[in-house]
């Protein structure tokens, strides 16, 4: 059983796309952010640097029990317990590790100063806004010219691609647009309309 503690942030649903995915057994344990419940001692445990998503393994490699945080550290680990989403292939490999880093890294990172600067913040930043604003855009653009040529960005369906889907849906699709990325609109919405994603996205489990 895997204990996935997370939120309704753009972090916060890779791994519940993740395990929707390859059907590992589970449970959600929302983490109210606004509620402070990330500086709980006992999350903290768990996710020394108080954010989400973190995971609790409770049947890891040799029986072990595994504590993880960082969304792509997470991801990494349940494709490689699962043997799913991320390829054998060394060369290919490096190609998704490349892009899954990117994402975790940068894209989410920039997407999330983004969305503070322009949507949440309630003091006003003009030039925070047009600077975050100009990287968005710039990443939608790299994002678009890689998957001119594959229906996904590394190859086959991998977690490469679930890194950075939750912030183009969240802040390309709602606060851009996708009108000047063609590829980018074709790649969300082939994800989107995959059943675990929608189940992932969905109200956490009662």
């Amino acid at each position: 059983m895997i204990d996935c503690y997370t939120w309704t942030t753009d972090n916060g649903y890779k791994p519940r796309v993740m395990l929707e995915e390859t059907g590992l057994q589970h449970r959600i344990v929302p983490v109210n952010l606004r509620e402070k419940a990330q500086m709980a001692p006992e999350f903290m445990k768990i996710s020394p640097g108080h954010k989400i998503p973190a995971i609790v393994d409770h049947d890891g490699p040799g029986g072990a029990r595994v504590t993880l945080c960082e969304s792509g550290a997470i991801l990494k680990y349940l494709a490689e317990k699962s043997g799913r989403f991320y390829p054998s292939d060394p060369v290919t490999r490096a190609k998704v590790d490349q892009w899954l880093f990117y994402g975790s890294a940068t894209f989410t990172t920039l997407a999330q100063q983004f969305g503070h600067w322009t949507i949440r913040s309630p003091v006003k930043a003009p030039t925070a806004q047009v600077h975050y604003d100009a990287n968005l855009r710039d990443m939608l653009g790299i994002l678009d010219r890689q998957l001119a040529s594959g229906e996904y960005v590394a190859g086959d369906y991998s977690i490469a691609d679930m890194t950075m889907y939750s912030d183009v849906h969240l802040h390309g699709v709602n606060d851009i647009g996708l009108a000047d990325y063609p590829n980018v609109r074709r790649w969300h919405d082939a994800i989107a309309a995959r059943p675990a994603v929608q189940r992932a996205w969905g109200p956490f489990p009662a």
